[in-house]
């Protein structure tokens, strides 16, 4: 009895936790493409739910570590019923948070607040000797490396385009001799973060130089196929109307845009969304076989419940960090919005090979807030990112801090 209500609790939280994940991370995709006009709200939900969903139900991970072996000791868990405990504690309190940041419209971690939820029923069972403070730490380095890469590449990327299409004599033919490289980039680079170690859960295992062949291949085709649209595009003769051309140009970028929302939402499904439910599957592994595997299988019903509850939480609460990120820290356009976008990818990419520890929110946080600095400090609401940078601060500790209530609570109550 006590196993089936506590199945019930863990699938309940797994659940919300889901609904959490697409009210916030889903934004990393589609804030940029609202800000910017390319996508109304309404649009960005329904493309990102059928993509979210899809990439996480046919190619989200089926196999998840049962315990954060690089975040606390194993051997402190000498119950297997106390790791359901944690992990039940684990997703709400991660939940919590993450509603919290929602509510708030604060872009926060995913991984951050799940990497909290399992230092606090670390520290709660093993005390401070039971965490890896070392992996933590590397961890935290991400909150300094990520914004600030992502800044970087995404700042000098809106100054190029600044130089070589709008000061340019020609800006929309300028536009239409750039346009294709920059679509074989989008698919390159998104190409080769879902194919390298990205789909190796469904047997579709590539290494680095593979990855690099069909990514090129991708990224070639869309460049031959951009070229030959563009071409048809009629180009506006002199003498030139700098609104009409300015107009056109952004117009190029909106496609750009959207297209590399798609696949961002895509790989975003497929890389994040299964992990993060991980949780709730070491538990229903436990339930059910009553002893701890070294890795728990991912039941398709686990993942197309994780994928249905991003798409309920997308739709329902996803409207308030898609608005923090897409128009309340600077104004965007459809190609300050695509430097965003297209430098939040080359830096996780980058990032991924160097082994830095990378998050894809403070990423591309990070990129917005580069495409503003390029445009002066005054282009950036300071006051809003003000708010995001402490929330940011507090994601480890406050999952840390629910997760340990939570777990005493937890059993407090199963353990009577």
């Amino acid at each position: 009895m006590t196993e089936t209500v506590l199945l019930g609790l863990v699938i309940i939280a797994g659940a919300y936790m889901a609904w959490n994940i697409g009210a916030n991370d889903v934004a990393n995709a589609m804030g940029t493409s609202v800000g910017s006009g390319a996508l109304t709200l309404r649009q960005a939900v329904i493309i990102a739910a059928v993509l979210e969903f899809c990439g996480a139900f046919f190619f989200g991970s089926h196999v998840s570590e049962t315990i954060q072996k690089e975040i606390v000791d194993p051997s402190i868990f000498q119950s297997p019923i106390l790791i359901v405990y944690g992990m039940l504690a684990a997703l709400l309190s991660a939940g919590v948070w993450l509603q919290i940041a929602s509510y708030y419209g604060w872009p926060v971690s995913t991984t951050h607040s799940i990497v909290g939820a399992v230092v606090g029923f670390g520290l709660t069972i093993g005390g401070l000797e039971a965490i890896y403070w070392e992996k933590v730490s590397f961890i935290a380095m991400s909150w300094i490396v990520s914004p600030l890469l992502g800044g970087i590449f995404s700042f000098t990327l809106f100054n190029l385009l600044r130089r070589h299409i709008f000061y340019t004599e020609n800006p929309v033919l300028s536009a239409k001799r750039i346009t294709p490289f920059f679509v074989f980039g989008i698919l390159f680079i998104l190409s080769l973060i879902l194919l390298y170690k990205g789909l190796n859960s469904v047997h579709f295992e590539f290494d680095f130089l593979e990855s690099m062949g069909i990514s090129i291949l991708c990224g070639s085709t869309g460049f031959l196929i951009s070229y030959l649209i563009l071409k048809r595009m009629i180009t506006p003769k002199a003498p030139f109307d700098s609104n009409l051309e300015y107009s056109l140009v952004e117009k190029i970028f909106g496609y750009l845009q959207v297209m590399s929302a798609c696949l961002m939402a895509f790989a975003h499904g497929a890389n994040d969304v299964a992990n993060a439910i991980g949780p709730m599957a070491a538990s229903v592994d436990i339930l059910l076989t009553g002893s701890l595997s070294e890795s728990a299988i991912i039941p398709t019903w686990v993942l197309a419940l994780g994928g249905g509850g991003i798409v309920l939480g997308l739709a329902t609460w996803g409207w308030r960090v898609i608005e923090t990120i897409g128009r309340k820290i600077t104004e965007l356009t459809p190609t300050r919005g695509f430097s965003a976008e297209f430098g939040a990818a080359a830096t996780i990419l980058l990032a991924s090979r160097l082994g830095l520890p990378i998050s894809t929110t403070h990423t591309l946080v990070g990129s917005v807030i580069g495409v503003g600095l390029a445009r002066g400090i005054e282009a950036l609401d300071l006051r809003t990112m003000r708010h995001i940078f402490i929330s940011w601060l507090f994601t480890v500790p406050a999952g840390a801090v629910l997760t340990i209530v939570l777990f005493y609570i937890i059993n407090a109550v199963f353990s009577v």
